[in-house]
């Protein structure tokens, strides 16, 4: 009788589906979706300075050149402070459209500013667009 009981026991808990090691699985996805989705976020923090202006689309990411508050230069998510001019002449974008836009920190020196855009006119660039942010609506009327 034993062995009908033990055989029997074992049928019914095949029954039931134990739900806890799904949840537990669950709950550490969880946790590891919500502390790398904001890590996913691409781009360089600029402070732009605000004017009035109407925004602008962008065309492809490669032709944004940022610098950043610590004087450090970006072509897209590459740093090219030590090379910029011989990167802007390499990269097939910029080469193509003739082309770039530039977003510079409003804390990021003049000359800064102004040596990468002797480096793009350098480089072949025709079509320069300096980047701000919109003042806000309330302050233009």
């Amino acid at each position: 009788m034993s062995l009908a009981a033990s055989g029997h026991e074992s049928q019914t808990s095949f029954r039931e589906i134990n739900v806890t090691p799904m949840v537990d699985v669950m709950l550490v996805l969880l946790v590891v979706f919500m502390v790398t989705a904001p890590l996913l976020v691409a781009g360089l923090h600029v402070d732009l300075p605000e004017v009035p202006a109407t925004n602008t689309p962008i065309k492809d990411a490669t032709l944004v050149l940022s610098v950043t508050h610590d004087e450090r230069i970006w072509l897209g998510e590459k740093d090219v402070t030590a090379s910029l001019e011989q990167t802007l002449r390499s990269n097939p974008a910029v080469q193509r459209h003739h082309e770039l836009y530039i977003r510079a920190d409003k804390m990021a020196h003049y000359g800064v500013v102004a040596r990468a855009v002797a480096a793009a006119r350098a480089a072949g660039v025709t079509s320069l667009n300096l980047l701000v942010d919109p003042e806000p609506e309330e302050l233009l009327h």
